[in-house]
């Protein structure tokens, strides 16, 4: 039987919470690891579907990867990695991490297309043409990409668009052997900047990280040790819109406010209570929140992507009309005809969704049809009345650790079966 989530809604949420290492940081840095012949532990991480395909990609190249509680112990002294199958990249986009360091390492790589959430187009075309502008040849043989790498050396790329999976790419690419790597027009995500010190951590040689201008010098080797990532911030503002849509009042430990000011101001403007401490915010809320006029997603320090769902979820019971503009992905409204399932009121026209809020939701059997989709439906059903069956749970589970515990911890009525 299939995972579901049932939810009983209308439960206001108080407590503390503290949120595990970032998904979207954990994943470069397990590929990161393949360009240490040392021991490398990474601390705080989370026990989600996404590491463990990623420790399974490790493992497939010779290396060994496991999860011992919240500490993940990676050694790939013994990696060799001659073809990575698409029964492994194939399920997560974030496999396509470990072309840059296999390449650094190696100097070859063969992988399949990366899968992952069918949200729209993630082209790796960024990918290619950067490691391209290095001195990589690359060919597609069998749906599979060829990288030869023996004339790799450094360069400069200049990136059409600030991607964050090229810049981390490139930077890894960059990390090994002789050369300056110079990244232009690069991702400012928290992220990268996370990527760096690990990188400088193990002892490598990256400057710039959070500006448009990231600079790579090659080293000989890299060192190992035990490194703890940042907090995850789209877990921890994922919870707080399921506060700021029931009403109650929590803390969200363990991530660095700067991060989520996008998500904040705009949590302040649906009248939400914030304050914001070192390592951490808190929010209280009445539950009776207001429209915010308009939201765009735009990379970081913009409103992320990431998030669209779940404040779109928030703004349903708002009083007043909202819009929303996604710019990144063009296919992430899709999860807005679950929730309609559950009362709201949403229309959607290509890349622009207006919500109009509603007095409230009511439960309903839905399913989560990607990632983030399906928070925002976990979101919906914590406001809702009466129960909730949310299918597609595996979905859920590639982003967040046992969410159902977490939420229970703060009062939900909410259960896995």
């Amino acid at each position: 039987m299939k995972n579901q989530l049932i939810i009983r809604g209308g439960k206001r949420l108080h407590g503390e919470i503290d949120v595990s290492a970032a998904k979207n940081s954990v994943l470069p840095l397990i590929a990161c690891c393949i360009m240490s012949e040392r021991e490398i532990h990474i601390r705080n991480c989370p026990a989600i579907a996404d590491i463990y395909s990623m420790i399974e990609i490790i493992r497939s190249i010779g290396g060994r990867a496991d999860l011992d509680g919240t500490t993940l112990v990676i050694d790939c002294k013994e990696a060799n990695p001659k073809r990575v199958s698409s029964d492994l990249t194939g399920g997560i986009r974030s496999s396509v991490f470990i072309l840059g360091p296999i390449l650094a390492r190696f100097r070859h790589a063969t992988i399949s297309y990366p899968g992952g959430c069918e949200i729209g187009l993630r082209p790796i075309d960024l990918h290619i043409y950067g490691l391209k502008s290095l001195g990589v040849r690359i060919t597609e043989v069998n749906g599979m990409l060829d990288c030869d790498g023996t004339a790799k050396s450094g360069g400069i790329v200049d990136l059409d668009f600030p991607s964050v999976g090229a810049t981390e790419n490139l930077m890894m690419a960059g990390v090994l052997g002789q050369g300056t790597t110079v990244i232009r027009n690069a991702a400012r995500e928290p992220e990268i900047i996370d990527l760096q010190n690990f990188i400088n951590f193990l002892g490598g040689k990256v400057s710039g990280a959070g500006t448009g201008v990231i600079t790579v010098e090659g080293v000989s080797a890299l060192s190992g040790g035990e490194y703890t990532p940042i907090g995850d911030r789209i877990v921890a503002a994922t919870y707080l819109c399921a506060v700021g849509v029931t009403g109650g009042n929590v803390r969200v430990k363990g991530i660095k406010p700067e991060y989520m000011h996008a998500v904040l101001q705009k949590l302040r403007r649906a009248d939400c209570n914030v304050t914001e401490f070192s390592d951490g915010v808190r929010l209280e809320s009445s539950g009776k929140l207001r429209a915010v006029h308009k939201i765009e997603t735009q990379p970081f320090p913009g409103f992320p992507t990431d998030m669209q769902p779940q404040i779109t979820a928030l703004l349903c019971t708002a009083i007043g009309s909202s819009c929303i503009v996604e710019n990144m992905f063009e296919n992430r409204f899709k999860y807005t005809v679950q929730l309609n399932k559950m009362g709201a009121n949403i229309i959607v026209k290509d890349r622009v969704a207006v919500v109009k809020g509603v007095p409230s939701l009511y439960g309903a059997p839905v399913s989560a049809e990607d990632l983030r989709g399906g928070a925002a439906l976990v979101v919906a059903a914590l406001a809702a009345q009466g129960e909730s069956v949310i299918s597609g749970v595996r979905h859920i589970d590639r982003g967040y650790d046992k969410i159902e515990q977490s939420l229970a911890v703060l009062g939900a009525d909410i259960a896995r079966i």
